[in-house]
Order: C-alpha cells, then structure tokens, then sequence
C-alpha cells in the first residue's frame, strides 16, 4: 500500500466519542443518556407530508439552494421570532444538516493561514474541520460551573490575521445561553478586527426559565458579519432527517452555496417539504418541545444530586454537566466507560468537547428522552453508587 501522507487532520482522527459511547451502551444493554437524540419522532403530521411527497414524487434533484416553499419558510421563522427580514431567493441556502451547514460556511469564509476562534466546550467538529481547510484554530477556553465570556478572553484571541470566530449559543454541552452583554462584547471584536461570525444556533428554541436567546445577527451592524445555522432535527425531534440551513446577507450565503454545491449539492424534496410545513404549521410542537425538556431537565438534575453528581445551571439545549469528583477520582473517560459497563447508563465525558489541556471530572448527561427512560436512568444510578458506597 502506498505510504505518501494523507491529510494528517483526518488521519489522527479516531472515532468520535458519541460513536463510541453509543456502541458501549449497545454492547452492555446501558440507557443512553450520551448522545443527543430524543426517544420520539416529531409530529405524525410533518412525516406524513413527507411520505406523501416521497411516494408521489417527483424524486429528482430539487433546486441547489433548497426548494422555495422551504426557503420562504426559514425566512418567515426569522422575520416571526427575531425580526431580522432575509429574501429567502439569495440569502437562504437549505443543506443536508447543521454539519454541512457549519462545513460550507467554513469553507467559504477561511483562506489557509487565516485564524479562527471556537469557544470551548465545543462541538467537536468545529476544529478538526477549520484545520483541515488551513486555518489557525485559537481558543477561547470558558471554565465551570459559570462558563462565562469575558472582554479579556475575546481580547486575548482575536488579532488582525481573525478571520471568524464559531458562536455556539445556547452552547453545547455546557448549558449556557450567552447574555445580551456577551454578545455585545462579541459584537464590538468583530467590528474592530473585521471578522465574521458562524453563528450555530440549532438550540435556539430549547431556552429555559427567563432566559432569551438572542441571535448575534440582531445586533446593530451584526447583519453583514453573520451566518446563521438552524436545524429541523432539533426544532421538531427529526434528527435522522438531516435538515438544516444557512441564512445570512446575499455576499456571504452566496459563497456558502457555492461550497454547499460541491458538497451534498441538495437535500431530499420529500423531506424539505416535511420541515416546509412544519416551520409553518408545527412550531407550537417546537415551543411545548422546550417546556417538556426543562420538566425533564429538573427530573434528572435531582436526581444526580441524589446520586451524588454536583450538577451546574442548565439555561438551554438538552444537555446537563454534572461533576463526579465526589464519586471518584477517575478520569472522566474512564468513568464514563464504568458507568456504562456496571451501572448500565450511557453518558459523555466532559474532556471531548475541549481541544487540550481538558478539564476532567465533569459529565454530560442528555436529558432529551421519554419520562420513563430518565427514571429508570436514576434509579439505575442511585442503586449503583448505594452499592458502591455499602462496599
């Protein structure tokens, strides 16, 4: 076989953890409080009007940038919740996923050399994917149990040679939702160093309590700066579906559609007509979605306080951390894999979601499933460290 080296990004990359948790859980019969998927399809209503779709056709390519009923859908869910008014024909692109999504808008905006900032914990493929097109991937690194922004964080990453900077907001896995003054902040650093903003805003609906979600692109002279990603798998609980979307100013979504074509190009009509119709007719499904969650984040949070776990605020996504230095002094992969094996429930060691120099000790637990499975979860745990603490 031939020994030329191969993209050395990719090369060094092994499995992701959700994939192999997942595969854990599987193997043990374990509950899967890992990765981020909800126990039930979203309305009967949205997938009949897909299946009607995919059996009467027309199955062929659909319109690159997505099919105009969709695309004036995005546009009206924008113009409804934030007031921000997008002309769906050039500033609305519909990929297969918020991944392609973050892909495309990645590779229209980055030059090999240019820096590009993520906020850490992150999701796990904003780095590997920006160097891999060449850029210079710098860390805001956000610290437990308040992970907040700060002007001295921002000021010590962003430099003449910033080219972007990935907000994730709510932020995934940490729980936060970034207050209006962190996005000023965020805001006033773009402006003063010319940079642009990758704005991944799938959670955007799953805000708890008072708080707001406010997208960076709201913000005075933020339009022109932004790219926003949304995504119908975490709006109406179709993450299989992969659905998602770019919206943003006519110079940046063109390039973003320029890469989405040499990507996947399209996405399936059938499936694009399902999401059309639910962000017109399904949204309250969307709205209630987030009232059920933060019913079942309460639930879980009590109950790894029970077990044990000090659990941290949860302001949005479905995503609890909780610490389990007071269970054990085992690193946070190494737990996690025991929790699986003998406790028999699935969860995401805290560590993935940073690049180095990881904290260890914290857990990620989705709460994202049926009422029944979390409390088979929680007793699941609290006889397991009953046991342990009895021996």
């Amino acid at each position: 076989m031939a020994e030329r080296e191969l993209n050395p990004v990719f090369a060094r990359q092994g499995k992701t953890i959700f994939t192999v948790m997942s595969a854990l859980a599987t193997d043990y019969g374990a509950i899967n409080l890992g990765q981020g998927f909800s126990d039930e399809d979203g309305p009967i209503a949205i997938r009949e009007i897909a299946a009607t779709a995919l059996r009467e056709g027309p199955n062929q390519y659909p319109p690159m940038t997505g099919l105009s009923v969709l695309r004036a859908a995005i546009a009206a869910h924008d113009l409804r919740f934030y007031g921000m008014d997008f002309d769906p024909e050039c500033e609305v692109v519909v990929t297969s996923g918020a991944t392609e999504a973050l892909a495309d808008s990645f590779m229209a905006l980055i030059r090999p050399g240019d820096e590009a900032i993520i906020i850490e914990p992150a999701y796990d493929s904003y780095r590997p994917m920006l160097e891999a097109l060449g850029a210079k991937v710098k860390t805001i690194r956000l610290s437990a149990p308040d992970f907040r922004l700060s002007e001295a964080m921002l000021a010590d990453v962003f430099s003449e040679k910033t080219k972007l900077i990935v907000v994730n907001s709510p932020l995934n896995p940490a729980g936060r939702v970034f207050d209006l003054g962190e996005l000023e902040l965020i805001a006033a650093s773009l402006a003063r160093h010319d940079a642009y903003a990758v704005c991944d805003d799938v959670y955007e609906h799953l805000v708890f309590g008072e708080r707001v979600h406010t997208p960076l692109y709201t913000l005075p002279k933020m339009r022109e700066r932004c790219v926003r990603i949304g995504s119908a798998g975490k709006m109406f609980s179709l993450t299989g579906w992969k659905v998602g979307w770019v919206t943003g100013p006519e110079p940046l979504v063109r390039l973003v559609s320029n890469a989405h074509q040499f990507n996947t190009f399209t996405t399936s009509p059938a499936l694009q007509l399902g999401v059309a119709y639910a962000l017109e007719n399904e949204m309250d499904f969307t709205l209630s979605l987030t009232r059920e969650l933060q019913a079942k984040r309460d639930f879980l949070a009590k109950a790894l306080t029970r077990t044990g776990f000090e659990v941290f605020s949860c302001e949005g996504t479905y995503f609890l951390t909780a610490d389990s230095s007071k269970l054990t002094e085992e690193s946070d992969h190494i737990f996690c894999k025991r929790l699986t094996r003998e406790a028999g429930v699935a969860a995401i060691p805290f560590s993935s979601f940073y690049g180095q120099d990881e904290p260890s000790g914290l857990i990620r637990f989705a709460f994202c499933k049926g009422m029944d499975v979390l409390n088979e979860a929680a007793n699941r745990l609290e006889k397991y460290f009953l046991s342990v603490v009895a021996r």
